[in-house]
């Protein structure tokens, strides 16, 4: 064991010293990761949920992951295989994996690659990737040479094949492949719902608003799921909407409002935060909600009376934040934990 790690692990287990009662089910919650392979493993480790080597070391607890492990760093896929390793081992144990669909895992199964590490791309190469880039642009030659001739009309056939492989970094046609909504990890992501209730507490990526809280929880995954199967790129899908559950922030700021054009309607009113957390709440039979996507580097934070708590804390490296997890036992009392960093303190605890 890193010193790093024995270092967290004494630090948690003074932290922990207030236990739950007997037979209260532990539920540790991750925010964003991000591609940083490293800072996932000291924290399940840290958490004592899986050993360096990734076995299940959880008992019957439940890990549930809030989405966005992609993009931004260089080793998505391996906590992918991690994750899928654990959600294989868990329930040997009696315990549970869960992972939820984040706005960037429904960007790379839409094609929205804007955020990717060219580390994702290389992650995916094989001694055949330069073979099969080959054969791509063989097969597709014609069509690539028309659509690199509507910029510049009078690029000949050599320059055409320079600026593809150019373009195309080895592993990206088989990242591309995998994360097709009929790819590997296009299915696997597509299984995954978008928000999950465990006992009195909601888990969603980025937030729940109240035009979606007038639905079910499985209506809403149920859409989230056919929308991935579809690789569905429209604007005003469940996907993209800014009051969907992978891509709202409101449950913690709102933009300020936009002045009124004359000639045109005003924009409907929307209730407080603080009132939307209560129909949230109310229309779920929930006590809390716990959201990811809006990174507080500083660490986990929590509203005053609970209610809505804040886990993305920059995890991965792109950010610099602290390493942390949420601890949620028996109901009544949380904790907040940070794991690493410069800071390795409780954020905060209750």
């Amino acid at each position: 064991m890193s010193l790093l790690r024995r270092a967290l692990s004494v630090m948690l287990a003074a932290l922990l010293m207030a236990a739950a009662p007997a037979g209260a089910q532990r539920v540790v919650a991750v925010g964003d990761l991000h591609g940083d392979y490293q800072a996932y493993l000291d924290i399940v480790s840290a958490a004592g949920i899986a050993d360096e080597n990734g076995g299940w070391t959880g008992g019957d607890a439940v890990l549930i992951q809030l989405g966005d492990f992609t993009d931004r760093g260089p080793d998505s896929l391996k906590v992918i295989r991690h994750l899928q390793g654990l959600e294989q081992a868990a329930p040997k144990a009696g315990g549970r994996t869960l992972v939820l669909v984040g706005n960037h895992e429904a960007m790379n199964l839409t094609g929205d690659l804007r955020y990717v590490h060219p580390g994702e791309y290389a992650a995916f190469a094989t001694r055949g990737s330069a073979k099969f880039r080959e054969q791509i642009f063989k097969d597709n030659k014609e069509a690539l040479l028309a659509e690199y001739r509507q910029k510049n009309p009078g690029l000949s056939p050599k320059a055409a094949h320079q600026r593809f492989i150019a373009e195309t970094p080895l592993g990206l046609l088989e990242h591309r492949r995998a994360w097709k909504p009929r790819g590997e990890l296009g299915q696997w992501i597509a299984a995954k719902p978008a928000i999950v209730r465990i006992g009195d507490t909601l888990f969603v990526h980025g937030g729940i608003s109240a035009e979606f809280a007038a639905r079910s929880i499985e209506n809403i995954n149920a859409e989230v799921s056919a929308k991935l199967a579809a690789g569905d790129t429209s604007p005003n899908s469940i996907l993209t909407d800014d009051l969907g559950p992978l891509w709202y922030r409101g449950n913690i700021a709102r933009d300020p409002p936009k002045p009124v054009v004359q000639g045109q309607a005003p924009a409907p009113v929307r209730p407080s935060i603080d009132e939307e957390l209560t129909r949230v709440l109310a229309a779920y039979g929930a006590k809390r909600l716990i959201v990811a996507h809006t990174p507080n580097p500083a660490g986990i934070v929590a509203s005053p009376d609970g209610r809505l708590v804040r886990i993305d804390t920059g995890i991965s490296a792109h950010y610099g934040g602290v390493r942390s997890y949420l601890e949620l036992k028996d109901g009544r009392r949380s904790r907040y934990i940070g794991t690493g960093g410069s800071s390795r303190r409780a954020c905060q605890r209750r």
